[in-house]
């Protein structure tokens, strides 16, 4: 696809999105932040869709090209100029033709480089806003001048909300707080600081019998209503806990019942590679948050590695962690500082990645025994290492930015690798390509 053939198809997509969101009307939920919107977009569109007809982005659709196509309702054609063309002969028969259309749209909205969102909030006017988080150090920050470049940016979906809409912000991130100033209308804060609207607390990990962790527990804390007992299953994290606030809150917004939408939680499981409780050969653990990574992300994730007990005496806890990408002047700072926090965290590291050559060197710097430090160019490489050294009880955290492939060392280490397609992240037959 040329440069040329990108931006006519953008701006052919653009005038269509609009021209349906115009005739069909649904109310719009749109999502940003650095971290945890599609965790966050896939809560909304469970808790909605007990009350009303419902379409989300699928996957990570928060691009340029993603939010048309989840407004269509169709899937990427990728490079297949055939297929862009049936994309936009489906936009004009949305326009054109009588058809169902979804009463709710919940948008994830991403950026990727300066303009993105700017351009595409020109049409897009959401009625409901929700902020996730605000990474100190966020992915793709490499793309703009400053940290601040990029939150100014994702400031512009705050700016398309429409006056009579809703703000929905993270108490618990101050640069997340300060989008309060760009909307004149109602704003809901969720996280546990003081002034929030919705809160939670008892954060707990569940366990079996045999002391495998299940998922976790906490407690909603919601103004007039006695504190919702809430489980979610597979996954581990206290980062979780924020989706489930915001779309608590949004459910009560809109006068729903918030009981009703929490059932919804209690047999989901979180998608693939974010978070997600898998079993391992030789009885282990694995926590599979291959999806991709940030230095926040990376952070969380071994803080919920270190929270988890270890079943037995001799147990313990390994870090596969690849690169983190896309973070510009910050990378080295980046990989060093989740190094000294692997150092106090983890038995054995093994760092996938000429970047994170830096995560394996500041752990030995902080006092890591260098007998317990591996590094590998190849993810599929280091899976088959520590393969060969797992054993029962000890607990694996894999994770990587999306472009290292992490997903391969986690395949080599479960227990069921023929269900990978259902499990794992990049599965289709495109990934396999690459």
């Amino acid at each position: 696809m040329t440069d040329t053939f990108k931006i006519i198809l953008i701006k052919i997509l653009y005038r269509l999105s609009e021209a349906v969101l115009k005739k069909h009307n649904p109310k719009i939920v749109a999502i940003t932040g650095t971290v945890g919107k599609t965790s966050t977009k896939d809560a909304v569109y469970s808790a909605l869709s007990k009350f009303e007809s419902v379409r989300k982005s699928p996957k990570s659709y928060n691009s340029e090209f993603g939010v048309p196509l989840t407004i269509f309702g169709v899937k990427n054609p990728a490079k297949n100029i055939s297929g862009w063309v049936k994309v936009l002969l489906e936009g004009v028969m949305l326009i054109v033709f009588p058809s169902y259309y979804p009463k709710w749209l919940v948008l994830e909205v991403g950026t990727d480089k300066p303009g993105d969102i700017k351009e595409l909030t020109k049409w897009l006017k959401p009625d409901v806003v929700i902020v996730t988080k605000l990474s100190e150090i966020p992915v793709h920050v490499e793309n703009f001048p400053s940290k601040e470049e990029l939150f100014a940016e994702k400031g512009n979906l705050v700016k398309a909300l429409k006056p009579e809409g809703a703000l929905f912000l993270n108490a618990d991130d101050k640069n997340v707080l300060l989008y309060k100033d760009l909307f004149a209308g109602r704003v809901i804060l969720f996280g546990n600081s003081e002034g929030g609207d919705v809160s939670a607390k008892n954060y707990e990990i569940s366990y079996d019998e045999e002391k495998f962790p299940q998922g976790i527990m906490f407690d909603v804390a919601l103004e007039g209503r006695e504190p919702i007992k809430i489980f979610l299953k597979d996954t581990l994290g206290e980062q979780h806990i924020y989706h489930i606030l915001s779309t608590l809150a949004l459910i009560k917004y809109f006068g729903e019942d918030v009981v009703v939408a929490t059932k919804v939680f209690k047999d989901e499981v979180p998608a693939p590679g974010r978070m997600r409780i898998l079993k391992g050969i030789n009885n282990s653990i694995l926590i599979d948050d291959t999806y991709n990574s940030s230095p926040v992300a990376q952070e969380e994730a071994l803080k919920a590695l270190k929270s988890v007990k270890l079943s037995s005496r001799g147990a313990r806890r390994i870090a596969i962690l690849g690169d983190m990408l896309e973070l510009g002047i910050y990378t080295g700072e980046a990989h060093r500082n989740i190094g000294k926090k692997a150092s106090s965290t983890v038995n054995i590291l093994v760092t996938v990645g000429v970047r994170s050559r830096l995560i394996a060197e500041e752990a030995l710097n902080s006092g890591m025994d260098k007998e317990k430090v591996f590094q590998f160019d190849d993810s599929l490489e280091a899976g088959k290492f520590i393969k060969d050294l797992v054993k029962k009880g000890d607990i694996v955290l894999v994770k990587g930015s999306q472009g290292m492939r992490m997903e391969k060392a986690v395949e080599e280490l479960m227990a069921n690798p023929e269900k990978k397609k259902n499990l794992l992240v990049r599965q289709e037959e495109e990934w396999k390509e690459r």
